[in-house]
């Protein structure tokens, strides 16, 4: 079938294809999903990086994480079953809360799919340095930008494959590191949990904070994030509405337990909790002292793996979202035709997933500062609007469809804002959380400000969804 018949309808100029077919099990959806999430990073940077915050009250960082996650899940869960489309938050948003919430989240989905790719790049030489010397982490970051884009043209089910090959063998390293460190336990679990510690200028051990613990709880958030993602693969999952939920909740257990086991591991089997809290990099450095030098060199092409996994997940995803933005005529009508593409060999949306690997390339010769600050509290935005959809959906009858209803409405919801809200508190006091909050604001601003200049005028545009692909 050639991309010209493709065309079973025009809409305001652009030629609507067929879409995406429903080639696809929930145990499909859930291997791309947790190879997005990617525990391994959650665990080896986002772990590492809290430990340094938060000393031992990582613990109690990632479990007040974990319940937050719990209510989250519910949240995307009824919000996913009531939409199951491949726009995601943008098709969500747009019609609970109306168009303009839609486009203005839009622009942090995207752009958070594009820098995600890059900053992970850039940080698998971290994990290859040390089989690797001298490797330049700009042409490394490009190439995998570019493998990757290839890999994700293809079908989905191939790389459900792909991806479940390489979450196969991330689950393994991560089994590895837990047994390792119970297997030298050197403390127990509770004093660490119910009297967290940080190291202080002494460098002796000294109570952790509240204020701190909360501040750094926002990397916790940040480790279990993407069980949501399951939206995006909607159009290609048999019985969307009835299973989506299913792989939103099973996608978070398994973040859940998959992480927070190797870390509580770590945090018991450490030799000296002083030295894991002050080591550069703490998670890879118990595995150096505890496994050796050679172990450390493995773990770390894991890692790498694992890194690489989630680029192509988060390539799936980014290319399916702009590919419904080109199908509901978001940008001018060539523009959108293009991106509207399906291609008839893969059955996947070519050209929008090649635009997002071109961003993603692009910025790989960015400055990774500056990468971090535009990716922002994006995840917070998009976390609070999904909150605000349920809720409004449940009012005015939007989410009436859903294939699944949380328990005790509205308290999931309201209990996800309240804690949302405090680690905005945080961020406010913080010189790096408020320059984040800043870029944040400024791209829901320009998401805002393009629908009322542009689309607000142009009768082409309007949120299809699934249209054809029904068959």
């Amino acid at each position: 079938m050639g991309l010209e018949n493709q065309a079973a309808a025009l809409d305001g100029g652009v030629a609507r294809p067929l879409g995406l077919k429903r080639s696809m099990h929930g145990f499909g959806a859930l291997l791309i999903t947790l190879s997005g999430l990617s525990p391994s990073i959650g665990v080896f940077v986002v772990g590492s990086t809290t430990m340094h915050q938060a000393g031992s009250g990582v613990l109690v960082c990632f479990i007040a994480a974990a319940l937050l996650g719990l209510a989250m899940a519910m949240v995307y869960a009824e919000a996913a079953s009531a939409f199951p489309e491949t726009g995601g938050e943008y098709t969500i948003l747009g019609r609970a809360l109306g168009p303009a919430w839609g486009v203005a989240v839009l622009g942090v989905n995207l752009l958070g799919f594009s820098i995600a790719q890059s900053l992970a790049g850039l940080g698998v030489v971290t994990y290859l340095e040390p089989l690797f010397p001298g490797l330049s982490p700009v042409p490394t970051a490009a190439t995998l930008v570019l493998v990757v884009t290839v890999v994700a043209v293809f079908n989905i089910r191939i790389n459900a494959l792909v991806t479940g090959l390489f979450f196969g063998v991330e689950l393994l390293a991560l089994a590895a590191l837990t047994g390792m460190g119970f297997a030298h336990a050197h403390r127990s679990l509770a004093p660490m949990i119910l009297h967290p510690a940080v190291v202080g200028p002494t460098g002796s051990l000294v109570p952790a904070s509240v204020a701190l613990i909360g501040a750094a709880t926002s990397g916790g958030i940040y480790a279990f994030n993407g069980y949501g993602a399951a939206v995006f693969l909607g159009e290609e999952l048999h019985e969307a509405p009835r299973r989506i939920a299913k792989v939103v909740f099973l996608a978070l257990g398994v973040a859940v337990i998959t992480e927070l086991l190797p870390v509580a591991a770590v945090m018991v089997g450490a030799p000296s909790l002083n030295g894991l809290l002050t080591a550069a990099d703490p998670v890879p450095d118990f595995i150096a002292k505890v496994g050796g030098a050679t172990l450390s060199k493995i773990m770390g092409l894991g890692v790498a793996l694992a890194i690489f996994n989630a680029m192509i997940a988060v390539a799936l995803m980014g290319g399916r979202q702009l590919y419904s933005t080109g199908r509901d005529s978001l940008w001018p009508s060539p523009v959108s035709r293009v991106l509207a593409r399906i291609n008839p060999r893969f059955g996947s949306p070519l050209p929008a997933t090649i635009v997002v690997g071109a961003a993603a390339l692009m910025g790989c010769f960015v400055d990774k500062a500056v990468l971090v600050l535009v990716l922002g509290n994006g995840n917070v935005a998009i976390y609070l609007g999904v909150c605000a959809a349920v809720v409004v959906g449940r009012r005015s009858g939007a989410t009436a469809g859903a294939g699944y209803r949380m328990p005790f409405f509205p308290a999931p919801p309201l209990l996800a804002v309240l804690a949302l809200i405090a680690v905005v508190w945080f961020d406010l006091h913080d010189a790096d959380g408020l320059k984040g909050l800043a870029a944040t604001v400024a791209v829901l601003v320009l998401g805002f400000g393009y629908y009322a200049l542009v689309l607000r005028r142009r009768p082409a545009w309007t949120l299809r969804g699934p249209g054809l692909n029904e068959a």
